[in-house]
């Protein structure tokens, strides 16, 4: 049988044992307005500067610094006019600077149907959802959508397009903050197919197809 003594010391370690399950509990359980216990600090739990606090290391005491003048985050140098830009020599491009494929067009379809459509409709009428409701209310300050098959509209060079989706233009906003340059130019690309598809030719029919197209 074991000596009185060391029994007694087994059950303080076996008791004592028991204390960080038992804290672990109940910490879990029960509610505190104190923070968690971070046994291991992580991302979440370190000393760091917040949203609009000051920072005395500075002059100006701010804590989040401004970019750095003349600085270019890598990847990010954009020195090709064309494709970033729709300029070329100061002027519009009036070509697509990315290969126009099905994949461009269906990807640009779904795009203006997600941006452009709520306003201009989705056959580029300027009857989307949202005019027709301005309609309805009469307030009298709405400015309507664009026709996307006026002239005026068709004429523009598509490096015209590519900036007003960039940039906007009168009361439309600008979608470059939120359309990346290959969705912009797949949006242009699939405003021509829908400008094309209304004002069609013969001469857009394939020859061997224009004699069917006349018997119907």
């Amino acid at each position: 049988m074991l000596p009185r003594s060391l029994r007694l010391t087994l059950i303080a370690v076996a008791v004592v044992a028991l204390v960080p399950f038992a804290y672990l509990f109940k910490a879990r359980y029960t509610l505190s307005p104190l923070p968690r216990v971070h046994p291991i600090q992580g991302m979440d739990n370190q000393p760091k500067y917040k949203a609009q606090r000051s920072n005395p290391v500075f002059s100006d005491t701010r804590a989040q610094r401004p970019p750095v003048a003349g600085t270019v985050a890598r990847g990010q140098l954009r020195n090709d006019d064309r494709f970033y830009r729709g300029l070329e020599n100061g002027q519009w491009v009036t070509a697509i600077p990315v290969e126009v494929t099905p994949a461009l067009l269906h990807r640009g379809q779904e795009r203006f149907g997600i941006y452009c459509s709520p306003c201009h409709g989705l056959s580029g009428y300027g009857d989307g959802i949202v005019g027709v409701r301005a309609d309805r209310l009469q307030e009298g300050t709405w400015v309507p959508p664009a026709n996307l098959h006026d002239d005026q509209v068709r004429q523009r060079a598509d490096g015209h397009l590519f900036n007003t989706i960039t940039n906007g233009i009168r009361t439309m906003s600008a979608y470059g903050p939120i359309i990346p340059e290959q969705d912009r130019w797949a949006i242009v690309s699939y405003v021509r197919a829908l400008q094309r598809s209304q004002h069609g030719t013969d001469t857009d029919v394939p020859a061997d197809l224009r004699a069917r197209l006349a018997e119907k």
